[in-house]
């Protein structure tokens, strides 16, 4: 008696769907592109969502309303907050000299590492002796630091700088996604007909599910990321192993990019620790391939693995195209992104593809037409 409706319900989503998705995410990928001043904080309040929804629930679950919960939790973060930016800004309180010269002295010591990294494969390889490769990369390589010393490190503080007013909404939609959450998505609900609103409660759940899951899964791995780096970072004697840790966990939220850039950024800072000693670096190279592998086989399936259930060539595949149509944002939306679509457009082509529920819907058009019409008898 069920049969059609149960057939439909079990039915997947076929290649007209899955091509609106993909369509829809790359729009909405241009669309972030060009609002990136706000798409950016809009990441980063949602991110800090996730991380402050499960305290306030608590504190709901233990008697307080919801606004005083958001209240309270939104107040200690942002007093959190202010104490971390207010330590850093005296515990940094060198001259921007010092930062410049740090960071030539970091640049020599990576540089150093390469170039001595070249004279062994050319000792152990003539060929390459021959195709002068040492001499091209150290000439390529000190053009390249010396343009980035002098026009390209200013361009990125000033385009930091530039960035600060905008990441100062973060905080502040985090508060509103915290208190008025709820309120958003019985306004949603309310302007749904009363044939799809069990479908489309149905819906608002599994979106947010996958969102939960996603960076709650990223955050998680972040710290595990964290901890085993400085952990690993630390046995070989590099310095300030937390930090470089964390940074490199960071970084990797860019997909291939990310990681390559902390892997470098790793080794540079072993290298310059122990110029004389190559096997530092080399240990710290083998360090964040370890750290690689884990995330592979053991930390990503218990994390993210579990978050988004997206066929792997469809991953792979949307990242170059996020990365093609967004850039480093894209890199680092399209992922959430497709997640979110992807549920949004399967849950859609169950309701516009259900006879059962079409059906209700005409019904109920037709007998509220019957009820106001009822006393228009002519």
């Amino acid at each position: 008696m069920n049969t059609p409706h149960r057939l439909s319900e079990a039915h997947s989503a076929g290649p007209v769907v899955w091509s609106g998705i993909i369509a829809t995410t790359c729009a909405l990928l241009f669309l972030l592109q060009q609002m990136l001043w706000l798409a950016v904080p809009f990441l980063f309040a949602i991110i800090l969502y996730y991380i402050l929804l499960p305290p306030m629930q608590r504190l709901i679950r233990l008697g307080l309303s919801h606004n005083a919960a958001a209240l309270l939790v939104g107040g200690l973060f942002l007093l959190a907050l202010s104490l971390a930016g207010i330590a850093a800004v005296f515990w940094s309180s060198a001259p921007a000299e010092s930062w410049q010269g740090l960071l030539g002295h970091y640049l020599d010591g990576g540089l150093a590492f390469v170039r001595g990294t070249l004279v062994a494969l050319e000792d152990k390889f003539p060929i390459l002796r021959q195709a002068r490769l040492g001499k091209v990369i150290n000439s390529r390589f000190a053009s390249f630091t010396g343009s980035f010393m002098q026009k390209h490190l200013t361009d990125i503080l000033v385009s930091v700088a530039a960035w600060l007013p905008s990441l100062l909404l973060a905080p502040f939609l985090t508060f509103f996604f915290l208190r008025d959450g709820l309120r958003f998505k019985k306004f949603l609900a309310r302007a749904v007909p009363n044939a799809f609103f069990e479908k489309t409660l149905y819906l608002l759940h599994e979106v947010d599910q996958t969102a939960r899951r996603y960076f709650q899964g990223l955050i998680k791995l972040t710290v595990l990321d964290t901890a085993v780096l400085a952990l690993g970072l630390w046995a070989i004697g590099v310095s300030a192993p937390l930090t470089l840790g964390l940074i490199a966990a960071l970084l990797a939220w860019v997909p291939y990019v990310g990681s390559i850039v902390g892997c470098m950024l790793v080794v540079t800072v072993a290298s310059t620790d122990a110029p004389g000693d190559p096997l530092v670096a080399y240990s710290a190279i083998g360090v964040f391939i370890l750290v690689r592998l884990l995330d592979d086989f053991v930390f990503m399936p218990l994390t993210l693995g579990r978050s988004l259930h997206i066929h792997p060539l469809i991953t792979v595949l949307m990242i170059f195209v996020g990365g093609s149509v967004a850039g480093v944002a894209g890199l680092m939306l399209v992922l959430p992104l497709l997640g979110v679509v992807m549920v949004v457009g399967e849950t859609m082509g169950k309701l516009i593809t259900n006879p059962r529920l079409r059906a209700r819907h005409r019904n109920a058009i037709a007998l509220r037409v019957r009820q106001a019409s009822a006393d228009l008898v002519v």
